[in-house]
């Protein structure tokens, strides 16, 4: 799914705690947007397998949760949402296509990596890829309650990402022809850095 989606998802998944604690609701919101966005600061190298962690994630967000609850505390509270959003995160990857430039074509029986298994989970295409119109909706039906709760920079910035997002799911089944465009055109001595997708 689109990383609007994700971090999109990881806001709403604040929500209900932001409700109950008002103010800490920046906090919470911006901890399920990092939560959420996390994962795929592996975009370019290992996507899919370096940060995408479905189980250890979840754990981890358990353990949080029952910490903040014990403890109290904002900061145990935002490190179990960011946690949980990051967990939510790669479920969604499942949920999505597959680990390709055109996830339409359905040639990847890969979603994302499970550490603790030591393999590859495949995609389960319920949203067909990144940036369909379905995807769009998801990020429409995160941000309504995202919407509800947060003010200023947050707010703008939900609803800067549904703009982003609507633009993306207009130009997504172009995005693969003009990324190999421009892939031929980084020199030799670079092609090491770009994801060998791009050459495909």
């Amino acid at each position: 799914m689109m990383q609007t989606t994700h971090a999109l998802a990881g806001m709403a998944l604040a929500v209900p705690v932001a409700l109950r604690s008002p103010e800490l609701a920046p906090l919470l919101l911006v901890a399920g947007l990092v939560g959420g966005a996390l994962p795929d600061l592996d975009l370019y190298r290992g996507h899919r397998r370096t940060l995408h962690f479905p189980v250890y994630y979840t754990v981890a967000a358990a353990l949080l949760a029952a910490a903040a609850a014990v403890a109290g505390g904002p900061w145990l509270l935002a490190a179990a949402v960011l946690t949980a959003a990051a967990a939510l995160h790669c479920l969604m990857d499942v949920f999505g296509g597959g680990l390709e430039l055109r996830p339409w074509e359905g040639r990847s029986d890969r979603a994302i990596y499970d550490h603790a298994r030591g393999k590859w989970i495949a995609p389960r295409r319920w949203i067909r890829y990144d940036g369909s119109p379905e995807d769009l909706a998801i990020a429409a039906v995160a941000a309504a309650p995202v919407l509800y709760v947060a003010d200023g920079p947050l707010w703008i910035a939900a609803v800067g990402m549904l703009a982003v997002s609507a633009v993306y799911v207009a130009l997504r089944r172009r995005l693969p022809e003009i990324a190999a465009a421009l892939a031929s055109r980084v020199p030799s001595r670079f092609r090491e850095y770009v994801p060998r997708r791009y050459f495909e």
